[in-house]
């Protein structure tokens, strides 16, 4: 028996993908640095304490943690201090990637063939959308797009198609109980 389409219930669905997806793309994020990093000291016979895995400096502000500070100039009318910097950053990405895959959950609803592909096509166009186009346009990224490293764009590219995956994933599971 077919479902009957519901965007609400899409949205929902999208939304708990969106946010499991979120943490499991840091977690692969984190496995990812520290086994670069690793690796980098075993070729180097020694620790290159200033770079991370995916070419990030360990104390640099990322793309959330300056978006957090926009926000905070911008609603609070006031800068973030580095704990709050330190705080804010994974909200931001925690709550960027939950409405997205709601978005994605909605929209599955109404044009079911973007399901196609596991996500794997829904995390590349955020990956292109968000990380080649939006970050560096908005001047969130550490350096202008044409100066970073192919490994850090594989970096990117791979987090977000496990991004992708797991919000498709998540998705269809949830809405299957709806």
């Amino acid at each position: 028996m077919a479902r009957r389409r519901s965007v609400w219930k899409g949205a929902v669905a999208g939304l708990a993908g969106g946010l499991v997806a979120s943490w499991v793309m840091n977690e692969v994020q984190v496995g990812w640095s520290a086994a670069t990093k690793k690796l980098q000291e075993r070729g180097n016979g020694s620790s290159d304490k200033g770079e991370q895995g995916n070419g990030q400096q360990e104390n640099s502000e990322d793309a959330t943690m300056k978006t957090a500070e926009k926000l905070s100039e911008t609603f609070l009318r006031r800068p973030l201090n580095s704990n709050e910097k330190k705080k804010a950053g994974p909200i931001v990405h925690y709550a960027f990637g939950t409405v997205v895959g709601g978005v994605y959950g909605a929209t599955a609803e109404k044009l079911p063939e973007i399901r196609k592909g596991y996500g794997l096509p829904f995390g590349a166009a955020v990956f292109v959308g968000a990380d080649e186009i939006a970050v560096p346009a908005l001047g969130l990224s550490p350096r202008p797009l044409s100066q970073t490293k192919p490994q850090d764009h594989l970096y990117s590219l791979v987090s977000h198609f496990v991004y992708g995956a797991t919000t498709e994933i998540v998705r269809r599971g949830v809405r299957a109980c709806l």
